[in-house]
């Protein structure tokens, strides 16, 4: 298995939802369009691909001086635990190493222990927060 790691914006639509689908983010691909827009239009996004399989994705947004946030990190379960999403960390802590800020808020707490091997801390006294509309990612017809 060889995985190309690319930051080139090169993925379909298609390729976009059958990776967030392996991952069973349902909320995120119900509306291809605006998804796909979204990640076009990210300043970062590292992609990871077995031939012509996109098989892993890490985007990032940015102020342009001082502070990234990683927004996604997501890798196909049948490509898990080959070092796909530690090499598309790496890939974002090269491109802001210049920043003073690379944050980031795990959707899960299982993975904050991948984060920290990686050079992440938790925040002392901080807690994530979030306000979701799922009614603007519907499919109007």
């Amino acid at each position: 298995m060889e995985i190309i790691y690319k930051d080139e914006k090169d993925f379909t639509k298609e390729n976009i939802i059958e990776l967030f689908l392996s991952v069973d983010w349902q909320l995120s691909a119900s509306n291809p369009d605006k998804l796909y827009t979204a990640l076009i239009n990210s300043p970062t996004v590292f992609t990871a691909w077995e031939n012509n399989k996109l098989v892993g994705l890490a985007r990032a947004l940015d102020d342009g001086i001082l502070t990234a946030y990683i927004h996604y990190v997501l890798v196909n379960p049948k490509y898990q635990g080959k070092g796909i999403a530690s090499n598309l960390v790496k890939m974002i802590k090269n491109k802001y190493k210049d920043y003073l800020y690379i944050e980031l808020m795990p959707d899960e707490k299982k993975n904050v222990s991948f984060y920290q091997k990686l050079g992440f801390n938790i925040v002392k006294e901080g807690t994530p927060m979030q306000l979701c509309n799922p009614e603007t990612m519907k499919v109007k017809l």
